[in-house]
């Protein structure tokens, strides 16, 4: 039999969790069996053959921000794109 204290009490309501309870556990894509991850969309992404950027934080003016951000998904690379024009049409030759 199991020493462990049940998630739930006699009424179904769960108990609040301990910090041993947490310790024990483990991340989706350890815990479910590939099939049922595949499922649910839960991927890994391999390890990048050769970095091609560099991961960095910048402070931009928050409607530059609300305007690529209201392009939709990709929306940093889109200001990655931006810049490298701007760099390509400056940059001394």
């Amino acid at each position: 039999m199991s020493k462990r204290k049940p998630l739930t009490d006699a009424d179904g309501e769960v108990r609040e969790l301990t910090a041993a309870d947490l310790a024990k556990f483990k991340p989706a894509s350890e815990a479910l069996p590939p099939e049922l991850q595949e499922t649910l969309g839960i991927r890994r992404r391999g390890p990048q053959k050769a970095p091609t950027k560099v991961a960095t934080t910048i402070r931009l003016s928050p409607e530059v921000v609300e305007f690529f951000r209201g392009l939709g998904a990709g929306w940093q690379s889109r200001v990655d794109g931006v810049l490298r024009d701007y760099v390509a049409k400056h940059a001394p030759r």
